[in-house]
């Protein structure tokens, strides 16, 4: 009989082991996560510290004052800048500006009078240079390295003594003297937890560009985000130019916060009030749209919500979506349908937001029942009008959080209606009327929609 292995393979994302290799974890079900090496656990003596423990009111604060990029829409994702000694992993699929994004921060950091290492372990150096021409970020402070060796990295922070690096990317960097495979497991672990311990000793920020997976996820093992101190994603559609940061992990500040920027030709450009990137300009009324105001982290955005429902001779009528939840607008349809007496079995419903805006919050359901409302009856409004609204199965409509933000910035861009679930105890604002509605059906007669009204007889009729 086989002995078992001394040695099992054990799972990097969850601990699971296993006496052989397998393709696939049989506890979380992570794929290439299964590796052998792990060594077992042994006792560690005691040792003299260092420096002795402090009172925490005696603990120094100036080591960790966070520092200013100067790019505003970065800061306010960060908190107030990048924090000596922090390490912060930038997300995005391919295309979408990371690279771009920390040569920018890099062209600032390094326009400060601070020594800047910037190293591509994809391009070459002339391939930055040229992006570097393109969006002026040719600076003497900044040093270029085209390395993907651990190693020789290593050695260019010996030399060089920077006060920022900046790697693009961690899954391309390899390990010198180890088998370890471009991008597993093993060596992104390796490489992340060397350039943690160089930052921590050293007070260095460091800035990591991570690939993503087809599922949107960063690539490589779940401890890589455990490892670092930030985790922010940049989002947006390749094909248009806005782009939003999102903070997912923040040791250092608010994990909820958003910033906006915009792809230029000369490179990328911060986006300090983007409420109008999500709205489109209509000559005249026009059925089927309706405005909302999302809350991305503390920031509220003025979104616009449009619908388009046409006659269907196809058994199973289509339901096309762009920004929005199917399923959630799924649920919308059927509580128009059953609550409000909206015909929409027979006819295809398309649902989209304007400018790429993702909406998710159950806040922009109103808005969203009101746009196909208005579509379905062919009814435009006068003027525009703001909707804000959890919408439940049973029709009711419920309150959402940070509804005061939401109106101060419908008073700042000049509405002058708003629609509120009932008993939000909202009081009308210079130049904003608000109405408390109950319920979805409520809402639509407020803004004179076609809604059947109930015909079930009451209990006194019935007796």
């Amino acid at each position: 009989m086989a002995r078992a292995s001394t040695n099992p393979y054990r799972c990097s994302e969850c601990g699971w082991t296993t006496a052989r290799w397998v393709g696939r974890c049989g506890e979380c079900q992570a794929w290439g996560s299964v590796a052998q090496g792990a060594t077992p656990a042994r006792r560690v003596s005691s040792a003299a510290p260092t420096e002795p423990a402090l009172p925490i009111s005696r603990v120094p604060l100036d080591a960790a004052r966070a520092i200013p990029t100067r790019i505003g829409e970065l800061d306010r994702v960060l908190g107030s800048g990048i924090t000596p000694g922090a390490v912060v992993l930038l997300a995005g699929e391919p295309g979408v500006g990371k690279s771009t994004l920390l040569l920018e921060v890099a062209n600032r950091w390094a326009r400060t009078g601070r020594r800047t290492l910037y190293v591509t372990a994809e391009e070459s150096a002339a391939q930055v240079r040229l992006r570097a021409e393109r969006t002026s970020a040719v600076v003497e402070g900044l040093y270029l390295a085209a390395e993907d060796d651990l190693g020789t990295v290593l050695g260019h922070i010996e030399q060089l003594d920077p006060e920022l690096l900046v790697l693009d990317s961690v899954q391309t960097v390899q390990v010198p003297g180890t088998d370890a495979v471009t991008g597993g497991v093993a060596q992104v672990k390796e490489v992340t937890a060397a350039l943690v311990r160089v930052a921590k000793q050293r007070a260095m920020p460091v800035m990591l560009v991570g690939h993503v997976t087809k599922e949107g996820t960063v690539a490589g093992p779940r401890t890589l985000e455990h490892l670092v101190d930030v985790v922010l994603s940049f989002e947006g559609d390749r094909h248009g130019g806005f782009r939003m940061l999102r903070a997912t992990k923040n040791r250092f500040g608010p994990a909820d916060e958003v910033g906006c920027f915009e792809m230029v030709e000369s490179g990328i450009r911060e986006v300090t009030d983007p409420s109008g990137l999500f709205t489109s300009r209509h000559s005249e009324p026009t059925p089927g749209t309706c405005l909302t105001i999302s809350l991305a982290g503390r920031r509220p955005l003025l979104t616009e919500v449009q619908a388009l429902v046409a006659p269907s001779g196809a058994p199973v009528p289509r339901r096309v979506t762009h920004g929005i939840e199917a399923n959630r607008v799924a649920m919308l349809l059927a509580v128009l349908q059953r609550r409000a007496g909206v015909r929409l079995h027979t006819r295809e419903v398309y649902v989209s937001t304007v400018g790429g805006a993702r909406v998710s919050e159950p806040a922009c359901d109103l808005a969203t029942a009101i746009a196909i409302a208005s579509a379905a009856g062919e009814v435009a409004f006068d003027s525009p009008v703001v909707a804000l609204g959890e919408v439940g199965l049973s029709g009711e409509l419920r309150r959402v959080p940070g509804l005061d933000r939401r109106l101060a910035e419908a008073v700042r861009l000049g509405f002058t209606v708003a629609l509120v679930p009932a008993g939000s105890s909202c009081r009308d604002q210079p130049g904003l009327k608000v109405v408390e509605v109950g319920s979805l059906s409520a809402a639509l007669a407020v803004l004179e929609l076609p809604v059947r009204r109930s015909s079930r007889p009451s209990l006194a009729s019935a007796g």
